[in-house]
């Protein structure tokens, strides 16, 4: 019923554009850094005269259409000098600047001109960026710079504890975030578990997450989307930079191909913790590490034609004295073409492919398990600059997919295990989208778009019809779910459409300027997730298979409204940020008790289609400048499931009553704090206070054939304790830096500084001597002192 009222609106205000009649030429043209020609991503150029301005895009293009007359112009951006120019626009000027970093070594250094301040005219809202610097200063453990456990200390953002993968926004689950790694999919966003990111620190140049107020390009996901952009590498000179810490080490390699036109970068990051464990004797046969590679080419063919190709290969090994061993790992390729038609006309073609791949070898019992998914995406993005007050976005992509639940294997000939393969599933998404900003009044600002989505589930598998098409039946004496027996087997050919969807995905935001310091914003967007995540822990494991949505599994749509209140304090020194949501999903997986979910052909039988629902209030309040900066943030939130019987007999699960999602976390407190003493030293702080997550926790026992067996309590009604932490964080950095090519630090820093046992999770058992049923904590880590050295030359 919403989309169907915000479709007019969104017509009527795409169509109501009004002509000028005041001659007009256009500003355009790309900024970079002076020092590698790198492109840079959200530069601001403002117009003093007209109080306008506009971002720099993903390539660093930037274009603005104003009347005819003599401006000023300033360019800034964090950690870069201000450049301020006057220009006579009397005809249409392309120019390109290139900025000079304020820079001491490894670190930037935020300096009064430079501003973080909210940005208050811009609808734009619920949106996060972070600069890789600002990353690199937060203390984590082990001393590894982790760009996704940066995210956790922002307003909405949680995970599932120590040791746990994966992230969740404003209580949705963390499959329902789409995660891009230079526009690619990344499916498994974490190495050894959950202990480190993907991503390499060293050759991130961008990141920013929409938690809502989404745009139409993006889709795909029900709660938010974090969009990471890779650098380009140096075209003007030859670099390496790496760092080498405890239990791993980096190294990255940038420089020209063709000085001023072509670029490479290569980057390489490897643990070597399972070394160490050779020198045990009870672990020499047990080994866990990961490794990663990320390359990028880059080429500029003329001033209005860019290649780009770039790429990530990772994988996880972990082995258990070669009895049981697990590979894992991401894999990505994308191939873009930046072409400007016009100085108006900015577009973007892009060719990717992406890989997640999930191995099995479980010796004992002699077999191999192999699976994983594969997605080939072909997307045209066009962002038109029609004038300074109004931008349109625009574009299409195709999505093919190929899902592999699994190949089993014997991994030897006395295992008595027969080859089998799974269903091979495939599904094809393709999506138009166009979506506008536009500045109504001097106070009034607006982004609208639309984004039409459709699905197909393509054979080749067997399809199971079953009685009433319910492939989970309810047992009205036993009041539980059980499994129901197909009455019929059909096997549909590769091309045959099995499933079709379509949805329209509205989007909008506005926002209204109270004064030059304040204003108020609201958003609303509709989100379709046609990717359901088959698991049933917290947090993504490796072992989770991705599935399309077909008969009976229904994609997840989530709406979500926001209404916001920003204000820049003391000349833009404090910000502060406050926002509220309402969230509500349809089709959330649930799971029937006792469901199987590895190796299952027929995973119909054991899910059933829910319902979720999230709200909350978030708090961010910043220090922008000066030696000290950082932030504080707060939320409030609750995050709550439902799966209702489907008929009046049905009890449902829960008794079809509302229960807390394992993404609840009713408060969430996050403080990081950065401190330039000198040139010399500098410190970094986090400290993270979330209440515990719900669990279910047995309420009582009974005895069967002489066994104490728990009985358990409504689902999720328990939670484990409140997880807190403080880190600290100390970077030395040479006084003879400033005076050589070599430049180093070093960082000391410790995680958890007092000792906090978190739990992990809680297992109940039976004691050997008293036969009754007794809690076990588990926990992951406690205080984590750690050393590492970067270096740069």
């Amino acid at each position: 019923m919403i989309s169907k009222k915000i479709v007019p609106l969104f017509l009527v205000l795409l169509f109501s554009l009004y002509s000028f009649s005041q001659e007009k030429f256009t500003l355009s043209g790309t900024i970079s850094d002076a020092n590698s020609n790198e492109t840079l991503i959200g530069v601001n150029i403002s117009i003093f005269e007209l109080k306008t301005g506009i971002p720099t895009n993903e390539y660093g293009f930037y274009s603005l259409t104003l009347p005819k007359g003599i401006y000023k112009v300033q360019i800034t951006s964090l950690g870069y000098q201000t450049i301020e120019e006057t220009i006579n626009l009397d005809k249409n000027i392309k120019n390109n600047y290139k900025l000079i970093g304020n820079e001491t070594v490894l670190k930037e250094v935020i300096v009064v001109n430079n501003k973080n301040a909210t940005l208050i005219r811009k609808p734009e809202m619920s949106v996060n960026k972070l600069s890789i610097s600002t990353i690199k200063k937060m203390p984590v453990v082990l001393g590894e710079v982790d760009v996704l456990k940066s995210i956790l200390l922002l307003p909405g953002v949680t995970n599932a504890g120590e040791g746990a993968s994966g992230f969740n926004v404003r209580g949705g689950g963390a499959d329902q975030n789409l995660i891009l790694l230079d526009e690619a999919t990344i499916f498994n966003s974490s190495h050894v578990f959950g202990l480190f990111s993907v991503s390499n620190p060293d050759a991130i140049k961008d990141l920013k997450l929409y938690k809502g107020g989404i745009p139409a390009r993006f889709g795909g996901r029900a709660s938010s989307v974090l969009d990471i952009y890779q650098k380009d590498g140096s075209s003007k000179e030859f670099h390496v930079n790496g760092g080498i810490g405890l239990i791993s080490s980096r190294l990255l390699a940038e420089g020209p191909i063709v000085k001023d036109k072509g670029s490479f970068l290569i980057g390489g990051r490897s643990s070597y913790a399972h070394l160490f464990l050779k020198l045990s004797e009870k672990q020499k046969k047990n080994t866990a590490y990961f490794y990663d590679l990320n390359t990028k080419l880059s080429y500029k063919l003329n001033p209005n034609n860019n290649l780009y190709l770039s790429g990530y290969f990772g994988r996880d090994v972990f082995s258990l004295n070669k009895s049981f061993t697990n590979i894992f790992g991401n894999s990505t390729l994308n191939l873009r073409w930046n072409h400007l038609f016009s100085d108006k006309l900015f577009s973007n073609l892009s060719l990717v492919y992406s890989d997640y791949y999930y191995g099995l070898d479980l010796d004992f019992v002699g077999f191999k398990w192999d699976s994983g998914i594969r997605n080939y995406n072909i997307k045209y993005d066009f962002k038109n600059y029609i004038s300074d007050k109004f931008k349109l976005n625009y574009g299409a992509n195709a999505i093919y997919y190929d899902f592999n639940p699994g190949v089993i294997r014997p991994s030897n000939s006395d295992s008595g295990i027969n080859f089998q393969q799974l269903d091979k599933k495939y599904a094809f998404e393709p999506a138009l989208y166009i979506n506008s900003e536009q500045e109504i009044s001097k106070k009034l600002s607006l982004s609208y778009g639309l984004r039409y989505s459709l699905f197909y589930r393509i054979g080749q598998s067997t399809v199971n019809i079953y009685t009433d098409n319910n492939p989970v039946i309810f047992n009205p004496d036993m009041q539980i779910y059980e499994k129901a027996t197909p009455i019929e087997t059909k096997f549909s050919d590769k091309n045959k459409v099995i499933k079709s969807y379509g949805n329209l995905e509205p989007r909008f935001s506005i926002g209204y300027e109270l004064n030059g310091n304040q204003s108020l914003k609201a958003s609303y967007n509709r989100m379709v997730q046609y990717l359901q995540l088959i698991s049933n822990t917290s947090s993504p494991t490796p072992l989770d298979v991705w599935t399309p949505s077909d008969t009976y599994i229904k994609p997840q749509i989530a709406d979500q409204v926001a209404l916001g209140y920003f204000r820049n304090f003391n000349e833009n020194l404090y910000s502060l940020e406050v926002e509220t949501y309402y969230k509500e999903v349809q089709n959330r997986l649930d799971y029937i008790d006792g469901a199987n979910l590895i190796a299952n052909n027929a995973i119909e039988q054991v899910i059933l289609n829910g319902q979720l629902r999230s709200y909350g209030l978030e708090i961010m309040f910043r220090k922008n400048e000066g030696k000290l900066n950082g932030w504080i943030s707060y939320t409030l939130s609750k995050s709550e499931q439902k799966t209702p019987g489907r008929n009046p007999i049905e009890t449902g699960i829960n008794n079809g009553n509302w229960y807390n999602s394992v993404y609840d976390k009713t408060h969430n407190i996050a403080i990081t704090g950065s401190y330039n003493l000198n040139r010399k030293w500098s410190f970094g702080s986090n400290f993270i206070f979330q209440t515990g997550q719900p669990v279910t926790y047995p309420n009582g026992q009974y005895e069967y054939i002489g066994i104490a067996i728990p009985s358990y309590d409504l689902r999720n009604k328990n939670r484990l304790p409140a997880y807190h932490h403080l880190d600290l964080s100390a970077t030395l950095t040479s006084h003879k830096n400033e005076e050589r090519k070599w430049k180093s630090e070093w960082v000391f820093s410790i995680y958890n500084v007092y000792n906090r046992k978190n739990a992990a999770s809680i297992n109940f058992r039976q004691n050997a001597n008293t036969g009754e049923n007794e809690a076990v904590k588990t926990s992951i880590f406690g205080m984590v002192p750690a050393v590492s050295y970067n270096f740069k030359f």
